[in-house]
Formats: C-alpha cells, sequence, structure tokens
C-alpha cells in the first residue's frame, strides 16, 4: 500500500515533538533520525505524486493527439 505525503509529514512531525521532549540524548538523537527518515520519505512521496501527475497528462495528450490523427481522411 503506497503511503501519502501527508501521512509521512504526519509522522516526522510526531518525531519532532518527541524529540522536543526526550530528556535522555539517546532518545532524542534516535528522535531526530527519525523524522529525517519520515521526511525524506515524504519528499519521496510529493515527488512520486507530481511525476504521476505529469505521466498521465502526458498520455492524456497523445491519446487526444492519436485520436485526432485517426479520425483525419488519409
Amino acid at each position: 500500500m503506497a503511503q501519502t505525503y501527508e501521512f509521512y509529514v504526519e509522522r516526522a512531525d510526531e518525531a519532532a515533538l518527541l524529540a522536543d521532549k526526550a530528556t535522555l540524548e539517546n532518545v532524542r538523537e534516535r528522535e531526530l533520525r527519525s523524522e529525517k527518515t519520515w521526511r525524506g520519505l515524504a519528499e519521496h512521496a510529493r515527488k512520486t505524486a507530481e511525476e504521476r501527475i505529469k505521466a498521465d497528462l502526458l498520455r492524456t495528450e497523445r491519446r487526444a493527439a492519436d485520436s485526432l490523427d485517426m479520425e483525419r481522411p488519409a
């Protein structure tokens, strides 16, 4: 199941909050690493969604152009 940008951002925000509340240094560092990872995943999900939209638009444009070509008399 593909996760969304929003899901990853929520996890990153949660990790950042836990890092701020941590009293132990190793816990704070772990949560900061977690936040960084979640933000990276969020960015990847955002880019993937943008690329999917662009690809869908390109496919739609190509199909429309092909349809016009087929309708033209020879």
